[in-house]
């Protein structure tokens, strides 16, 4: 082989090993920042959870989470009250433009289990005396079922008592009830896949089926998943803010079937 030709080859033969270099430190960047990323999203959530965990053994039913109020009925013509009690679908449930004629509470706190839900409605629900109670729970105790199959039936049969004893409670206290069906849930995130089981969507489900059941003269049950579920059975994107929860649109859908059920 001519001089050359070899001062050539080798030439290509650097050019061509530094090039796959550079792609080698590209890739290798580029592993770093995606495990980065990942860790710190991890670590977020982790965090968030370590907290959510603490604040709710230093007040396991969130009574601190609303002020003690009492509203005591008068003799001048009042609005009718109309109390949302729940988890966090309750929390963020927007308050219907149409009905003005209505004087309109909100009481949900995130992450409650329907256990949690009853042990507070002493102290939530009954000082302000409501009219109407629109109930949306279930999703927080659900969702457990992946994490400790063996306590399946347990979680669904305590969920479906405890949902029970809020409609007893709301009725007792002189109240209608609009006991909601459990939302659907939205598409699956990929980071949710190893703690999630299609149990969860059975269950869910279950407690629906069985919360048709608890309908009355004092109780009308909602079914949220007629207005909400796509033809794939979940939330339709354009109500989903997440897997569990709902956007703004997703409210107004179910506030156009709600308000006709809130008129005294």
């Amino acid at each position: 082989m001519p001089f050359r030709t070899r001062v050539r080859t080798r030439a290509s033969f650097f050019m061509l090993k530094n090039q796959f270099a550079k792609i080698g430190f590209v890739v290798l960047f580029g592993l770093l920042f995606v495990s980065l990323s990942l860790n710190l999203i991890l670590y977020a959530q982790g965090r968030e959870y370590y907290l959510e965990l603490n604040r709710t053994r230093l007040d396991p039913l969130g009574l601190a989470s609303y002020p003690t109020l009492t509203l005591p009925r008068t003799t001048f013509a009042e609005k009718h009250r109309v109390l949302f009690f729940g988890d966090s679908r309750a929390a963020a449930w927007t308050i219907p433009t149409e009905a003005a004629e209505l004087t309109l509470f909100n009481r949900g706190i995130g992450s409650q289990t329907s256990a949690q839900a009853v042990g507070r409605f002493s102290s939530h629900v009954l000082p302000l005396q409501p009219d109407i109670i629109v109930i949306q729970i279930g999703i927080n105790d659900l969702k457990t079922i992946p994490l400790f199959p063996e306590q399946k039936a347990t979680i669904i049969a305590n969920c479906k008592a405890n949902i029970s004893r809020l409609v007893e409670l709301s009725v007792q206290s002189g109240a209608q009830v609009i006991l909601t069906t459990i939302f659907p849930l939205g598409r699956l995130p990929v980071e949710r896949r190893p703690f999630w089981s299609e149990d969860v969507e059975i269950a869910i489900e279950d407690v629906n089926q069985f919360i048709t059941t608890l309908e009355s003269d004092h109780v009308k049950v909602f079914d949220t998943v007629k207005v909400l579920a796509n033809a794939n059975g979940i939330t339709d994107s354009q109500y989903s803010q997440d897997f569990l929860h709902l956007n703004a649109e997703g409210y107004n859908a179910l506030n156009r079937e709600l308000v006709p059920l809130l008129q005294p």
